[in-house]
C-alpha cells in the first residue's frame, strides 16, 4: 500500500492518495486551486493507478473543498458516514462564515457505516466511529499495513477541536481511547493535519489523551 500526502488549501489539511496494485482512493481531498489538484493527479499518474473512490473521514469544508474537483474529472462514488450529512448540507454556510465562495454539493454521498474489514478499491480496513470532532467522523484503519488514517480525530501530540459546533471532547476521548489507543503502539497515524506520529507516541506524549 502507497500513501502521499498533500498539504492543500489555507487551512493546511491533508488529503490523502493510497494506491495498491493499480486501484487507488483519495481520501478528504481539501484542494483548493487547480495546482493543489494537479500535483495530486501527476501523482495519481505516475502511481499508474485507477482512481475509484472518494472517502471522507468528515465533512467539514477543509476536507471536502476538492470533492467537486475530483468528480468532474473522475465518475468514482462518494463515502461519508450519515451522522456527518448536517456539514455536507451546509457546506457553502459553512465555508462563508470564513470568506468562501463555494457552489453547494448536488449529490447525497453514499454512507459509509463502521465496519471490520471493509473492502474498497481492493484494499481492506476497518471503519472505526470515532466522533467527537465531527458527529459522523471515521477512521480508517489497516491492520494488515499497521496504519491508521485517522482524520481530525488524533494529531500529533494534540486532538481535533471541540470547540465547533456539533464538537464534544468527552466524546472525542472516548473515541481515540477505544477506537486508536487500542490498536498497536506501531500503528502509524496518518492525520488531518500536521506529520505523521504513531499510536504509541500519542498514548505516552499526548497532553490532551494519555494513557
Amino acid at each position: 500500500m502507497n500513501i502521499h500526502t498533500f498539504q492543500v488549501n489555507p487551512f493546511q489539511e491533508n488529503t490523502y492518495l493510497v494506491s495498491q496494485n493499480g486501484r487507488a482512493i483519495v481520501v478528504d481531498p481539501g484542494f483548493y486551486n487547480a495546482s493543489e489538484i494537479n500535483i495530486f493527479l501527476q501523482a495519481l499518474e505516475q502511481e499508474n493507478a485507477k482512481l475509484e473512490a472518494i472517502v471522507l473521514t468528515h465533512a467539514h469544508l477543509d476536507h471536502v473543498f476538492g470533492v467537486d474537483k475530483v468528480r468532474n474529472r473522475f465518475d468514482i462514488p462518494v463515502y461519508l458516514h450519515k451522522e456527518d450529512l448536517y456539514f455536507w448540507e451546509n457546506y457553502m454556510l459553512s465555508a462563508a462564515r470564513f470568506g468562501f465562495d463555494v457552489k453547494p454539493f448536488d449529490f447525497v454521498p453514499e454512507n459509509m457505516s463502521p465496519t471490520t474489514d471493509y473492502e474498497i478499491a481492493g484494499m481492506h480496513f476497518d471503519v472505526r466511529f470515532t466522533p467527537g470532532h465531527a458527529p459522523g467522523h471515521v477512521s480508517l484503519y489497516s491492520k494488515e499495513h499497521a496504519l491508521v488514517i485517522s482524520g481530525d480525530v488524533l494529531f500529533r501530540e494534540s486532538v481535533g477541536r471541540t470547540d465547533l459546533y456539533k464538537g464534544d471532547f468527552d466524546v472525542l476521548e472516548n473515541s481515540i481511547r477505544t477506537q486508536l489507543y487500542t490498536l498497536p503502539d506501531e500503528t502509524k497515524v496518518y492525520s488531518g493535519h500536521g506529520p505523521e506520529t504513531t499510536i504509541g507516541h500519542e498514548k505516552r506524549h499526548n497532553p490532551y489523551v494519555r494513557e
